[in-house]
């Protein structure tokens, strides 16, 4: 069960990212000198870049050790955080947006494969209910916490915490996931 909570960990983090923007997009914009529903593509191109680059990206990487995989998707997400917690103009902002997006895609397919390789065959739903789960309380607490942190200390200040829990999730699933955990399957076919 410790290695799922792991997995967790981190979905709680890249779902809190996704949504929390919606929170914090009218200080966004502010602070980035764009109109409000300008600072709205920075939501919508998120969602493309799971959409698209996700199972782009868990194609291209299907040889790559799993637990490597989901290390590197977390440790490339935390940096997203802490670039776009600097990022000097709203251009910067949605490029660095996208690229987090494509990690968050990848994360949560990958996860889900090696969650159930976790667990015996009769816990495999419930195996996937916990990963799944983070989604749901990344919307329940995250959502509104991080929004919260941006109202009282700037927009800023949520994705420097988005960094510190993906810092979290990283030394997780480092301390817990089993080193075979979701060894590299053949190659996919594109179709």
């Amino acid at each position: 069960m410790l290695p799922l909570i792991a997995l967790f960990i981190a979905a709680f983090a890249f779902g809190t990212t996704e949504f929390v923007i919606a929170g914090v997009l009218p200080e966004v914009a502010q602070g980035l000198g764009v109109s409000v529903p300008t600072a709205g593509y920075l939501v919508s191109s998120y969602a493309c870049g799971i959409a698209i680059g996700g199972p782009l990206l868990a194609l291209a990487t299907s040889r790559v050790s799993r637990k490597s995989l989901l290390i590197a998707l977390t440790i490339a997400f935390t940096l997203g955080q802490a670039t776009c917690a600097l990022a000097p103009d709203f251009t910067s902002m949605l490029l660095l947006r996208i690229a987090t997006a494509v990690a968050h895609g990848c994360y949560f397919g990958v996860a889900m494969v090696v969650a159930v390789g976790l667990v015996c065959e009769d816990q495999r739903g419930r195996a996937v209910a916990v990963i799944l789960s983070g989604l749901t309380v990344s919307n329940v607490i995250g959502v509104p916490a991080g929004t919260a942190i941006g109202g009282l200390w700037g927009w800023r200040a949520t994705f420097w915490v988005m960094c510190a829990l993906g810092v979290i999730a990283i030394v997780a699933m480092l301390a817990l996931l089993p080193r075979t955990a979701g060894a590299p399957t053949r190659a996919p076919r594109a179709r």
